[in-house]
């Protein structure tokens, strides 16, 4: 077989195997979909998800990124003369940053990715692309990466996937290690890589003057939401799970107050537009939605996942998955065990896996539906998802405090240990 095959039929022998093994505690994937019992779409979602994954694993193994992939550049641009998929070249990006700190780099994927093969958690850093997926969801319509901040992200925060040493490596002096991980500003500063697009929003609504300034007061307030959005990076691994949902809830916290930023700023811009240029202003989005459905192949079963409509509760086998996945994913007694709780230490521990369950359903990751087609529109829709998240997180972590409240140094300590011991 030639080298340049290997690599294709290798990724097809794994997803062969995951699809085979699933649900596998150590390859758990978090592509539960929504509606009324959307939890029992977990499983079914995490196949689906594989497809898309394969691709950025791909570029990974191939060795085509790098810790050069983490400078300032626009994903959305040109590989090697070639329109390039955004979310291929994503996946690629964050998979690189994300797993040279984990088990020193050895793993060819771990198994708090998401279903395209990005990750949300890069070492200490949660979403890395935050403030580039506010641009491509209010300003292109384009809420796929957005959407699928949820579940898994919270539960990588409580099981977290790094050891101590491991989360130390990003935030670590520069040195020979640091060539290999990159540290929290590399992440940080490189994440943010559109920002708003001027120029191609004036040559599409070519404004006048008073519009031009408008869309340049547009402009600075996206920088200065960028600002806020970078301001909330840690400036140290958190190292424990409180430390980690802390942190998910200041990175929400200061993606709020971006929309919060920008929408002033947003509403008087568009106001002065006409009914032509509002219309091309939209355009983009469109232009958006029509590249991306000629670049990915749209699976008809992830449609039907996401269909309001369907009904999971009559998919026995979606739902048998959903059940062992949950015991792989939670193994109370074992927990129970290592950490010696009784009877109390056990009822709070079920509370603690119920709340964290239920933002399966609450953060659906299916993309926001084309109803909102207007930027303001999108930016409450946005908004919205954000404050929702941050509220399912407050939750979880209201659950950990109670749980944690009476458990000593060593079973805290034993509980942190069981992240690193099952991403092995």
């Amino acid at each position: 077989m030639s080298r340049s095959r290997l690599p294709l039929a290798l990724a097809g022998a794994v997803l062969v195997c995951l699809t085979v093994l699933l649900p596998d505690a150590a390859q758990a994937q978090f592509g539960i979909r929504g509606g009324p019992l959307g939890v029992a779409r977990f499983a079914v979602g995490h196949v689906l998800g594989l497809a898309r994954l394969r691709h950025g694993r791909m570029a990974v193994r191939g060795g085509r990124t790098r810790d050069a992939a983490l400078r300032s550049q626009d994903p959305r641009g040109a590989e090697r003369g070639q329109v390039a998929n955004p979310y291929i070249l994503r996946a690629a990006m964050t998979a690189q940053a994300a797993l040279s700190g984990w088990h020193g780099g050895r793993r060819p994927q771990g198994w708090w990715r998401h279903p395209d093969g990005s990750y949300g958690w890069i070492g200490p850093v949660f979403w890395p692309f935050a403030h580039d997926d506010l641009t491509t969801a209010i300003v292109f319509g384009d809420t796929t990466s957005l959407s699928l901040y949820g579940y898994g992200d919270i539960y990588a925060a409580i099981f977290a996937p790094y050891a101590a040493p491991e989360l130390a490596a990003y935030t670590a002096p520069q040195g020979r290690r640091g060539r290999r991980v990159p540290s929290v500003e590399a992440v940080c500063d490189s994440s943010d890589t559109g920002g708003l697009p001027v120029d191609r929003i004036a040559a599409a609504v070519q404004p006048n003057e008073m519009q031009r300034t408008a869309l340049d007061d547009l402009g600075a307030a996206w920088t200065a939401a960028r600002d806020t959005i970078r301001a909330a990076c840690p400036a140290q691994a958190a190292m424990s799970a409180a430390e980690r949902l802390g942190a998910m809830q200041a990175r929400l916290d200061a993606m709020i107050k971006a929309t919060d930023a920008i929408a002033p700023a947003l509403g008087k811009f568009t106001d002065l537009l006409d009914e032509d240029q509002k219309a091309r202003l939209e355009s983009l989005a469109m232009e958006r939605r029509a590249a991306l459905a000629s670049a990915q192949h749209k699976d008809a079963q992830t449609a039907s996942a996401c269909d309001a409509d369907s009904d999971p509760r009559y998919d026995v086998k979606a739902q048998r998955q959903y059940e062992q996945l949950v015991q792989q994913q939670w193994p109370a007694a074992d927990i129970a065990a290592t950490l010696k709780l009784d009877d109390t230490g056990r009822a709070r521990l079920d509370v603690l896996q119920d709340t964290t369950l239920r933002t399966m359903e609450t953060l659906s990751p299916c993309a926001m539906k084309d109803a909102a087609a207007t930027p303001q529109a999108r930016l409450a829709a946005v908004k919205t998802r954000l404050q929702t998240m941050l509220q399912a997180v407050g939750g979880v972590t209201d659950a950990l405090d109670d749980f944690e409240f009476d458990l000593g140094d060593a079973q805290k300590a034993a509980f942190e240990a069981i992240g690193p011991k099952r991403g092995m």
